[in-house]
């Protein structure tokens, strides 16, 4: 029963923010922001939706049961929760799932950015490590935690050249 309502809440959040970045990004586009990054788009898409379904299936194949530490577990998912908002509203609607930078624009130093440099990457890669140990779906947490990493890899790269070459950075 909490796997379902903890997967009904993600795919939920998901999708508003899928929703939110859409309507973020048209803003950003029409005071001339440009877009970088798209060749990797798909596969960053393609690598988070499999984790649903490689969740989904090692969950119900294994039957597998709830934590034995699931309240400690469930705790840190929620405190991921919280802190993946604050990156949203630091952001503001300069907030994307896509590496959108809008030249001359300053480099965001305040909220999380205070103190981590990437943190929605960081607050994510944690929560494709809770969530399956969560339901001790380990397949699961050690092939997405890695995949991941990887795409991360990528992406930073990406979006530190972005930020680079486009924002007013305070040095």
């Amino acid at each position: 029963m909490i796997f379902l309502i903890i997967l009904s809440f993600l795919l939920m959040q998901r999708l508003a923010e899928l929703y939110i970045a859409r309507k973020n990004e048209r803003w950003m586009l029409e005071k001339g922001a440009i877009i970088y990054g798209q060749e990797h788009y798909p596969y960053m898409i393609l690598l988070h939706m499999s984790f649903f379904l490689f969740l989904i299936g090692e969950v119900f194949v294994s039957k597998q049961e709830v934590s034995r530490f699931w309240p400690i577990l469930l705790v840190i998912f929620i405190l991921l929760q919280f802190a993946r908002y604050w990156v949203i509203f630091t952001l503001g609607k300069c907030w994307n799932t896509k590496i959108i930078v809008l030249p001359n624009g300053p480099l965001i130093g305040e909220g999380p950015f205070r103190y981590v440099k990437h943190p929605n990457y960081l607050i994510v890669s944690l929560e494709l490590l809770v969530v399956p140990l969560l339901f001790e779906a380990y397949i699961t947490t050690i092939l997405f935690f890695f995949l991941n990493q990887w795409m991360l890899s990528i992406r930073i790269r990406i979006e530190e050249k972005a930020l680079q070459q486009n924002l007013v950075i305070n040095k």
